[in-house]
């Protein structure tokens, strides 16, 4: 078959660069011939997932030849359970990422505009630009979003603004005053989506519940979750959102039918309500990236404080692909950020003490053979 003829694919995705995520360790053990090969990343948890989570997917297993429950029942009911909200009100998808898709896809339509803060999650901007909306990007301040900006730049073709709390690949979040001021200021025709996929990594009074908050509180807003992260089941991928009952109505019109495995929907229910394992990951967590912090600047790079999710952001005086590559050789795959929006930046994601001894021992590697 020959190649699609000039104007056949539509012209939205004529310049659009996918997401490209970060490589496999398989895939750079074949290409280096490495024995080890450590990930930081994909701010995917260290820890793998729960014991009971684990339990649940492999009772699941036996039962791999029936299709998942499409409208994930059990787990929207336990959701909403959890939140104190209608069943009405939890939509779900194929992790946080697979809830912007859906939202994107509900929403714009071309000529549309989102606004977002810049260097951010790239999804947003991508998923916007595949249905030939535009995506307004605001500059940082102080690293951190800048809602002031962020409201300045809506126009009456704003549909969506994005605030990812906290920020990735920043870390930095905003505080509950400065949400407050936001969502009084923001103009009700458009849809706020507070990312926060982070959530439960943070134990700060100063930290905005969007539910809790904002939702409750009426505001329009979606605010999204995931499994992906502090509850270790990246790899089943499973999110959510929680809106308004009609909007969530729509998004399930945009959904695939099946794309929450039956083992993904067992998982989850079955970390809901661990409260303990939480509570020791977060502070393992806590732990780890100060000590990640520490390492990385011994090693002399400057980490941007404050972060408050899984991961730190660094800040190079090169393009970040010298330094990706230079630990790639030596074993270590960080991520390299031109594709949010910084190419001057890594982000390296907590890991395990013993990974953290590994990086800087290949920090130490990459400096010498320089």
């Amino acid at each position: 078959m020959s190649d699609a003829p000039a104007g056949f694919v539509r012209p939205a995705l004529a310049g659009l660069v996918p997401y490209e995520p970060g490589k496999p360790v398989e895939e750079v053990q074949r290409e280096l011939g490495l024995e080890r090969v450590v990930k930081l990343a994909s701010n995917e948890g260290p820890l793998g997932p729960f014991p009971q989570a684990l339990e649940a997917m492999e009772r699941a297993a036996a039962e791999l030849n029936r299709y998942p429950d499409g409208g994930a029942y059990r787990l929207r009911a336990a959701l909403a359970e959890r939140h104190g909200v209608r069943f009405e009100e939890i939509a779900v998808g194929s992790g946080a990422d697979g809830m912007i898709d859906g939202i994107s896809q509900a929403i714009l339509d071309p000529g549309d505009e989102l606004v977002c803060g810049w260097p951010s999650f790239p999804s947003y901007v991508i998923y916007a630009l595949k249905l030939g909306a535009e995506a307004v990007r605001v500059p940082l301040r102080d690293h951190r979003y800048d809602l002031d900006a962020l409201l300045a730049a809506v126009t009456p073709r704003t549909k969506l603004v994005y605030i990812c709390h906290p920020n990735n690949p920043t870390g930095t979040m905003n505080t509950r005053a400065e949400l407050d001021a936001y969502f009084d200021r923001v103009p009700d025709h458009v849809l706020t989506v507070l990312d926060q996929a982070y959530f439960e990594y943070i134990d700060d009074p100063g930290y905005a519940d969007g539910i809790e908050d904002y939702f409750k509180a009426g505001r329009r807003v979606i605010v999204l979750r995931t499994f992906s992260k502090i509850y270790g089941l990246a790899g089943v991928r499973v999110g959510y959102g929680v809106a308004a009952a009609g909007l969530v109505t729509e998004l399930g019109k945009t959904r695939r039918a099946f794309d929450l495995t039956t083992p993904g929907q067992e998982a989850a229910l079955a970390s809901l309500d661990v409260s303990g394992e939480l509570r020791r990951r977060r502070e393992l967590n806590e732990a780890g990236r100060d000590e990640l912090e520490r390492l990385l600047r011994h090693a002399g790079y400057e980490v941007v404080p404050e972060s408050a999710g899984n991961f730190v952001y660094v800040e190079l005086e090169e393009d970040a692909q010298t330094l990706f590559d230079a630990l790639l050789r030596q074993g270590v795959i960080v991520r390299p950020l031109a594709a949010f929006g910084a190419p001057r930046a890594v982000r390296v994601t907590v890991g395990t003490p013993d990974e953290h001894a590994f990086l800087a021992d290949a920090l130490a590697r990459a400096r010498a053979v320089a």
